[in-house]
């Protein structure tokens, strides 16, 4: 595992699922890890579980991302409780479902602000502490859908999502002279207590899909996370790596026949 003992993280979204997996990772790996959420509860919760592993460093930040005011407040207090911040995971994110000709401005707008803008605002907040830094590191938690893949009822999450890297590209130019890298990981089919709730049939068809024959976890995403944050990984800017078991290679499920 990747030697993060002298980092400092900001994991916003951090309370359950892929965000409570990259932190648990990251805290794993040494990382003094700080976690926003809106839910006080789940973060109680989550700090409970990564004090229980050992972690060196657990912080709680309440609060929501889904305007410049709100985000700034988060990293600010994040960065003041660690004393800096060397790595940004950006992973806080909304998928409500909805059909194309269901859909309404409030719904678009709703996921919009806290996937995109939420996104933007929380780089731009984190930008003079990553630079303090000296190492900074941004890791996106973007996804398959709408950048690789579609499925119905996720056309508004689906836009956010490559939105998101095309907001990658640039600001990894932009923060490249500041020694920032600026990353992002493509989850596929996570089993997260939201998809759990999906029921087992689907969880078994889904798992069916994908060539290594599961679905993967929070950590697997986190461990890809754990090394985009590393100092291994200073010569990676502008990237997205995806995390799927295979979903997205075969172009027919006679692929997997």
């Amino acid at each position: 595992m990747f030697d993060l003992s002298d980092v400092r993280a900001l994991v916003t979204g951090g309370s359950r699922g892929i965000g409570l997996g990259i932190a648990r990772v990251l805290a794993s790996a040494g990382a003094a890890v700080a976690v926003s959420a809106r839910d006080a509860d789940a973060l109680a919760a989550a700090a409970d579980d990564l004090r229980a592993l050992g972690a060196r460093e657990v912080v709680t930040v309440a609060g929501d991302i889904g305007s410049r005011a709100a985000a700034t407040a988060v990293v600010d207090e994040a960065v003041a409780a660690l004393g800096g911040l060397d790595v940004l995971c950006a992973n806080a994110g909304v998928f409500p479902e909805a059909r194309l000709a269901e859909l309404t401005e409030e719904d678009v707008d709703a996921v919009f602000a806290v996937n995109v803008k939420g996104t933007i605002f929380s780089v731009q907040a984190a930008v003079p502490a990553l630079t303090a830094s000296g190492r900074g590191r941004v890791v996106m938690t973007s996804s398959i859908t709408g950048p690789v893949t579609g499925y119905p009822g996720w056309s508004h999450y689906g836009a956010t999502k490559a939105a998101q890297l095309g907001f990658l590209r640039s600001a990894a130019i932009e923060l490249a002279p500041a020694r920032i890298t600026v990353n992002a990981v493509l989850p596929g089919n996570v089993l997260t207590e939201g998809l759990a709730g999906l029921g087992e049939d689907y969880l078994a068809r889904m798992a069916r899909s994908i060539p290594l024959g599961a679905l993967g976890t929070p950590e697997d995403i986190g461990h890809a996370v754990a090394f985009l944050a590393s100092r291994e990984a200073a010569y990676v800017t502008g990237q997205s790596m995806v995390v799927d078991g295979g979903q997205t290679l075969p172009e027919s499920p006679e692929a997997l026949a």
